[in-house]
């Protein structure tokens, strides 16, 4: 706590007044919100009340049609959230205790890594492994970076590119992008083109901090060209079902893409550039020492890499 912050007398926090907060902000309205943690009105007006004159500030502004919260009554909100949920995450994995499950492994990963490699992986690993729960998250490859350096996540799975100081890493898979194309584009043909070749396109992509949204920007910048950039999605579906309707043209991994441009009737053709060979990487922060962490990670590499280090550690 920084010098001259006010301290506050936490024991009149409690966890029915902490979720009336977050319900009424979703809400809209006290009466709602009451309902919802089954105390009457004046119950929970009076709990609202209270918690107001702990925090020393009004949490909402009343109005006719219900409640709106004031600027303090949105920090709370937003932070009463992140308790409960980790509230009902403890929760959960004290039930999973008495069920057999021992570990909990967070695992963060690139949405090409989802879309490509991961879920057979980890349905195998799910009945060799009945002891262990592996939490899924899908981030962007920087995201997944900064997950794991700030300890929301174990393990992490991005594409190379992203500065990895800190981070025990090794090779996860391969993968190659290719252009997505509607069926009849011009730039429909055989053998390789060169990403430059398609700069004066109109482009759709993932959204920002995207690993192939960052390469697109650096290769049309290396070509001295712009990246039309038209639309932004955050999936690898959206961007397909776009440029099937003639928005645009995509770049995605080749894996992910060959069976939505089959169900879509698109066409994709391969590029010429290096940069469109990529490496997915694995990674922990560096010295971590779970062994059920260690394990996920030596299950998931690419089997080439099981036989080397466990990773390298960036000075």
């Amino acid at each position: 706590m920084s010098p001259g912050a006010p301290r506050y007398n936490l024991a009149r926090f409690d966890l029915v007044s902490i979720r009336l907060v977050v319900d009424c902000v979703q809400q809209g309205s006290l009466s709602a919100a009451a309902r919802e943690v089954h105390r009457s009105l004046a119950a929970a007006s009076r709990r609202i009340r209270e918690l107001e004159d702990a925090v020393g500030e009004p949490l909402f502004e009343r109005h006719g049609r219900g409640v709106l919260p004031t600027a303090a009554g949105r920090v709370f909100a937003r932070h009463a959230l992140g308790l409960l949920q980790n509230l009902e995450q403890l929760g959960s994995e004290l039930a999973d205790l008495r069920s057999g499950v021992v570990k909990h492994v967070r695992l963060c990963a690139s949405t090409a890594a989802i879309n490509e490699f991961l879920p057979p992986l980890l349905a195998r690993y799910a009945k060799l492994q009945q002891g262990v729960r592996v939490e899924l998250e899908e981030q962007v490859s920087s995201n997944v970076v900064a997950a794991l350096r700030e300890g929301s996540a174990d393990l992490g799975v991005f594409v190379e590119g992203v500065e990895t100081q800190g981070l025990d890493w090794r090779v996860f898979r391969h993968d190659e992008l290719v252009l997505v194309l509607p069926a009849r584009h011009a730039l429909v043909g055989r053998g390789a083109v060169p990403f430059a070749a398609a700069l004066e396109e109109d482009w759709i992509s993932l959204s920002d901090g995207a690993a192939l949204l960052q390469k697109q920007h650096e290769a049309a910048h290396a070509a001295g060209k712009p990246l039309k950039l038209r639309m932004q999605v955050r999936s690898f579906d959206a961007v397909c079902h776009l440029v099937a309707s003639g928005l645009g043209i995509a770049l995605l991994p080749k894996t992910a893409a060959l069976p939505m441009v089959g169900a879509m009737k698109l066409r994709w053709r391969a590029l010429a550039d290096p940069w469109a060979q990529r490496r997915l990487l694995l990674a922990t922060r560096a010295g971590a020492q779970d062994p059920a962490v260690a394990a996920l990670a030596d299950f998931l590499a690419e089997p080439s890499q099981n036989a080397k280090a466990r990773g390298r550690k960036e000075q």
